[in-house]
């Protein structure tokens, strides 16, 4: 699968999503289910009330080490934790650390990134159908044809010579990974050379011309040289590897179209919003990140730049 998982990880979403970390201790299950009530208040801290509503939110956004907790256990965690954060706010509120410019600022990111998420939610999140991601799949997955492999060894050495003396050992019945772990000046020596399974458009062309050239279980009977040095190359198996099945591949997929639909989506409204800049430098540099302008090319030593 390794052809296909390169492509679509290519695409992987990217997605900002407002979270909070709560410290909180595990709680004996208790037998009697969560209210359903939101507005009903659990406890109280100095006055201020906590409500069932506040505590699903906070069980959704607890760290992922207690999504293993039962329901009641993670309820219960979640109201610990609540009432730490409203104790210690209560302190801040008090010594007015919610009034300094810092504070606000970082309100203000809080509350325009949970905005972001909910309309991302709603507009990209919440459209994709099931028939999409099946559409998707397969026009770009199933109707890709199947992509011929190889499992191959190598052994990497400096100099034409080098390779020359390994294929006499081998012609003399000496064992292909021995000499790997003995003689490759490659990372893969410790594996014997193992290579695992490549397909086409992997290797350099010399190397990937002279494996696929081989039936399994033989060897290069001359050194194939590439840029990296002389290799001597057994290729150990051939398969065809098909295209992965739909629900090995659905949430992959959903998130190529999400990372898709959102970059449109932000193209779209940076227009209609008339995004600009106060600083011309950051502007140009923007669009240079974007791939909307070209930067140019860098002048030869000692001449300057035309303007």
């Amino acid at each position: 699968m390794t052809h296909y998982r390169n492509a679509l990880s290519t695409l992987a979403a990217t997605v900002l999503i407002a979270s909070a970390t709560f410290g909180a201790s595990a709680q004996e299950k208790a037998a009697a289910p969560a209210p359903s009530d939101p507005n009903k208040v659990l406890a109280t801290v100095n006055g201020q009330a906590i409500t069932q509503g506040e505590v699903d939110q906070a069980s959704n956004d607890l760290d992922p080490q207690f999504s293993r907790l039962p329901d009641e256990q993670r309820r219960l965690a979640a109201l610990a934790a609540l009432i730490d954060i409203k104790a210690l706010a209560t302190e801040g509120k008090a010594e007015k650390l919610d009034q300094t410019d810092e504070f606000k600022q970082r309100m203000a990111f809080l509350n325009d990134r949970a905005l972001h998420n909910e309309y991302f939610k709603k507009e990209i999140v919440d459209k994709i159908t099931d028939a999409d991601i099946r559409a998707r799949y397969d026009k770009e997955i199933a109707a890709t044809p199947p992509q011929n492999e190889v499992r191959a060894r190598h052994i990497l050495v400096k100099t034409k010579e080098e390779a020359e003396a390994i294929i006499k050992k081998l012609d003399g019945g000496a064992k292909f990974e021995d000499l790997a772990k003995e003689s490759s000046t490659d990372g893969s020596a410790a594996q014997g050379g193992d290579l695992g399974y490549f397909g086409q458009g992997q290797m350099v062309p010399e190397f990937e011309k002279a494996a696929f050239a081989l039936e399994p279980g033989t060897y290069t009977k001359e050194p194939v040289q590439t840029q990296f040095g002389f290799h001597v190359i057994k290729v150990e198996d051939k398969r065809t590897q098909q295209p992965p099945a739909f629900d090995q591949v659905k949430d992959q997929v959903r998130s190529i179209i999400m990372r898709e639909r959102y970059v449109d989506l932000v193209k779209k409204l940076r227009t209609e919003l008339k995004v600009s800049y106060a600083d011309p430098a950051i502007e140009k540099a923007m669009k240079q990140a974007s791939g909307e302008e070209t930067p140019a090319p860098a002048a030869p030593a000692g001449e300057a730049p035309k303007q």
